[in-house]
């Protein structure tokens, strides 16, 4: 019997526009409006619930952390904290990557912007995008894929060993 591929979800969180690279591969976007006042944060627990609730299970969650100049900013907090609430409650392992990490891991520029971050994953992988939120989920995906010893495509070392920084968690499989 052959083992499956690991599953593996990214998460860029956001209340206006969170980001979800799916275990299939496949992206979308959750917008929110502003008139929905915090039932936004119930509409995002819910696709986060949805995307780890496929039928094998979902491997690992790697999700986008918040600047470190902003980790006690009240709503994008709000968003990671129910997030977080949702897999802890599903039993689904999950890992924070520093917004520089990636970028680091993406373009090999820890400063790069959106627009290098969408280059690059267009030339690794031909892969385009409807926003940026579905870009960075993506990356976030293919970060934990690699570290679980399924990468999507190649990279030079010094990108890959970016992944290093990061306390990854016990995954079994």
């Amino acid at each position: 019997m052959t083992a499956r591929p690991p599953a593996v979800v990214g998460l860029d969180l956001s209340l206006t526009g969170t980001g979800i690279a799916q275990a299939d591969g496949s992206t979308t976007t959750v917008r929110t409006r502003a008139s929905a006042g915090d039932r936004r944060l119930l509409t995002i627990a819910l696709a986060v619930r949805d995307a780890v609730s496929i039928t094998d299970g979902v491997d690992l969650v790697v999700i986008e952390d918040l600047p470190k100049h902003a980790m006690a900013a009240g709503i994008t907090g709000m968003v990671h904290g129910v997030a977080r609430a949702v897999l802890l409650e599903t039993g689904t392992p999950y890992v924070t990557v520093a917004p520089a990490t990636l970028k680091a891991y993406a373009t090999g520029k820890g400063s790069g912007d959106k627009t290098a971050m969408a280059l690059a994953a267009f030339k690794r992988a031909g892969a385009e995008f409807a926003d940026d939120n579905q870009c960075d989920a993506w990356w976030l995906r293919a970060a934990g894929l690699d570290r679980l010893g399924a990468p999507l495509f190649g990279l030079p070392a010094a990108q890959r060993d970016r992944l290093d920084r990061v306390a990854w968690p016990e995954v079994s499989r």
